[in-house]
């Protein structure tokens, strides 16, 4: 696993900590980091306009996450202000730590 640190850019949050996230190594693409950071942070995809590697490099494709090393800091820049319409509630089975066979028990 690669282990990453992610955040939202917001300089207006008083506590804009990161997270820490896990990419399997043999998926490290764009578009697995971007939903699995969208996922973690409860972000709606449609609404990243970009993921930068702090302090100031933009990632814009595969080789750039495939250059990505252990404990990196990532922001997630979204293109909307509005803080009602930048927050999603993760379905149950996108909720981290959500065991798909343990739902499917029956009493």
């Amino acid at each position: 696993e690669l282990v990453l640190k992610v955040r939202i850019q917001n300089p207006n949050l008083r506590e804009n900590d990161f997270i820490e996230i896990e990419l399997d190594r043999q998926e490290l693409t764009y578009k697995e980091l971007l939903r699995v950071s969208c996922r973690e942070l409860c972000v709606n995809p449609e609404h990243v306009q970009k993921i930068r590697k702090l302090p100031n490099t933009m990632l814009r494709k595969d080789k750039d996450v495939a250059r990505l090393q252990d404990f990196q800091e990532l922001e997630l820049v979204l293109t909307v202000s509005d803080k009602n319409l930048l927050f999603r509630v993760p379905t149950l089975s996108e909720r981290s730590g959500y065991n798909k066979k343990a739902s499917e028990l029956t009493y």
